[in-house]
C-alpha cells in the first residue's frame, strides 16, 4: 500500500486527485455541534473550488451566527486536508475554511482553531495531538429505541474481548483499512468497556490536522456502519448501564522541533517539564469552562462520574479537575513523559472548539507560570477526593455553559465575533439546548411523581 504526502497546494491536490482517480469531491466543514455540512461537487471543478469556494446558507447550517437575511459563507477547501476516501470508489473529502464576503468567519469552528495555534506558532510553539475517538455500534428496535447491535455482546464486562471483536470482524477491518489508506497509521483497534463500544487509533499530529482526522473518521465509520445495516453512534451515553463514550486527546507542545513537556529530571517522578505542569494547570484551572466545549451536550452529564450505574463497575471518565500519573480515574493523566491525556472530552465534542479551548488553557497555565500541585495518586472511583480538596466538574450543561460565558482566558481564545464573543455566542446555545431539554416530561418523571 502506498501512502502518499498530503498536498502542500493546489497544484499538488490536482495532481492527487487525477492520480487516485476521484470523480467527485466532498467539500465539508463542521458547524457549532461539529455536525459535517458539504456539498458534492464534480472534481473537474477543483480549480474554481479553490479559487471561488462554495456557498452556503450559513443559518440552514446551523450555529455558524447567521440568519436567513445574511449573505453566503463561503467554503474555501484546504489542499492539505485531501483524502481520498478509501471505502467508497471515485471520492475525495476537502476541509474547508469559511469566509463571508472575502473575511475568515469568526464563527467557523475550523477557524477558531486555527487562530489559536498561530498565537502559539508566533512563540515557535506547535500543538500536536492525539485522539482515541469511541462510538457504539447499535440497531434499532421494534418499538423506536436501540440496542447493541450484537445481540451476543451481553456480558458484564466485554472490555478487550477477543470474540466480541472478532464478531464485528467486518467493520473493524474496514476501518483499519481505510485509516492506513489514509495514511493514518492505524496501529490499534478494540472492542471498549461497553457491550457495543469500539474505538480506533492512529498516529498523532499537528492539532488541526488530528481535528480534521476525527471528523473523517466519524464520517466514514457512519457510512461502513449504515451499508451493514447498523447505526454508529458518538452519542456520549446511549444506555444508562453502560459505559459512555470519550474522545480523549493526548496532547505535546513542540518548539524547533522538540518537545518541551519531556524533562527527565522531573522531581515529581512524571518526566514532565515546568511547562507541562503549567499546561496541566492551566486545563485544570479552566475545566469548568472547559467542559462546555468537551462535553457539549445534554447527555455528556450522564457520562461523567457514573461509575457505579455502569456493568463494568467503571465510568473512565472524571469527577473532579485533577491529574495524575498513570492513572485513569483524573481530569488529565499522564501515561507517558511526553504527553498528557485529556480524559474530560467526550464523543460528542467539537475537536476544533475542544482543541482550541484546551490550548487557550493551556498557554494561560503556562504563561502564569502556573503549578497543579503534585499528582494525586488516589483512585477517585473508588475514593473520591479524599483528603485533597479538588474542584468537581460540572453536573450539568448549563453550569458549564455558565463557567464558559464567566471565563474570560476562554473568552479571549475562542475569538471575537461582530456581535461580541464567540463564548457567548456559543453558551447562549447551549443555554437554549438545555431548556429544551429541561421542558421535556420523561418516563422517569411519570413513574416517580405521577401519583405521589
Amino acid at each position: 500500500m502506498t501512502v502518499h504526502t498530503p498536498p502542500a497546494n493546489g497544484a499538488e491536490l490536482a495532481r492527487a486527485v487525477a492520480r487516485d482517480g476521484v470523480e467527485f469531491l466532498l467539500v465539508m466543514f463542521v458547524n457549532l455541534r461539529g455536525k459535517t455540512c458539504a456539498k458534492l461537487a464534480p472534481a473537474h471543478t477543483l480549480d474554481r473550488l479553490l479559487g471561488e469556494g462554495l456557498g452556503f446558507a450559513g443559518n440552514a447550517a446551523y450555529g455558524l451566527g447567521q440568519s436567513s437575511a445574511d449573505p453566503d459563507v463561503v467554503a474555501i477547501p484546504d489542499p492539505t486536508s485531501y483524502v481520498r476516501v478509501p471505502i467508497q470508489e471515485n471520492l475525495g473529502i476537502l476541509q474547508c475554511d469559511l469566509y463571508v464576503r472575502g473575511e475568515p468567519w469568526p464563527y467557523a469552528p475550523r477557524g477558531i482553531l486555527r487562530r489559536q495555534l498561530a498565537q502559539l506558532a508566533e512563540q515557535r510553539l506547535e500543538l500536536k495531538a492525539g485522539a482515541e475517538p469511541e462510538y457504539f455500534l447499535v440497531r434499532r428496535t421494534e418499538d423506536g429505541g436501540i440496542r447493541v447491535a450484537d445481540e451476543l455482546d451481553d456480558t458484564a464486562g466485554p472490555c478487550y474481548d477477543a470474540h466480541a471483536a472478532s464478531r464485528s470482524l467486518d467493520h473493524l477491518t474496514t476501518i483499519s483499512r481505510a485509516v492506513d489508506a489514509m495514511g493514518w497509521e492505524n496501529y490499534s483497534n478494540d472492542h471498549e468497556d461497553a457491550n457495543g463500544q469500539f474505538e480506533h487509533n492512529f498516529g498523532y499530529a499537528e492539532a488541526l490536522r488530528t481535528a480534521d482526522r476525527v471528523v473523517v473518521l466519524r464520517h466514514l465509520v457512519r457510512l461502513a456502519a449504515h451499508r451493514a445495516g447498523l447505526i454508529a453512534t458518538f452519542m456520549p451515553k446511549p444506555f444508562g448501564d453502560l459505559t459512555g463514550s470519550g474522545l480523549h486527546l493526548h496532547l505535546s507542545l513542540w518548539q524547533d522541533g522538540r518537545n518541551v513537556f519531556r524533562a527527565p529530571d522531573d522531581p515529581r517522578g512524571l518526566g514532565l517539564s515546568p511547562r507541562a505542569y503549567g499546561f496541566i494547570a492551566g486545563v485544570l484551572d479552566h475545566a469548568p469552562g472547559l467542559m462546555a466545549l468537551t462535553c457539549p451536550t445534554v447527555n455528556s452529564y450522564k457520562r461523567l462520574g457514573a461509575g457505579a450505574a455502569t456493568l463494568s463497575g467503571s465510568s473512565w471518565a472524571p469527577g473532579y479537575a485533577s491529574y495524575g500519573g498513570n492513572n485513569r480515574t483524573h481530569l488529565v493523566r499522564v501515561p507517558d513523559s511526553d504527553r498528557i491525556e485529556v480524559r474530560c472530552v467526550d464523543s460528542a465534542a467539537n475537536p476544533y472548539l475542544a482543541l482550541a479551548g484546551l490550548a487557550a488553557a493551556g498557554a494561560d497555565g503556562m504563561a502564569r507560570g502556573a503549578d497543579p500541585g503534585g499528582p494525586v495518586e488516589a483512585d477517585l472511583e473508588a475514593t473520591g477526593t479524599g483528603t485533597r480538596r479538588l474542584r468537581p466538574l460540572p453536573p450539568t450543561l448549563l453550569h458549564a455553559a455558565e463557567a464558559l460565558a464567566e471565563d474570560d482566558v476562554l473568552r479571549d481564545g475562542l475569538g471575537k465575533t461582530p456581535d461580541g464573543f464567540y463564548a457567548d455566542y456559543y453558551a447562549d446555545q447551549k443555554r437554549a439546548e438545555f431548556d429544551t431539554y429541561h421542558r421535556q416530561v420523561s418516563e422517569w418523571e411519570l413513574r416517580t411523581y405521577l401519583q405521589v
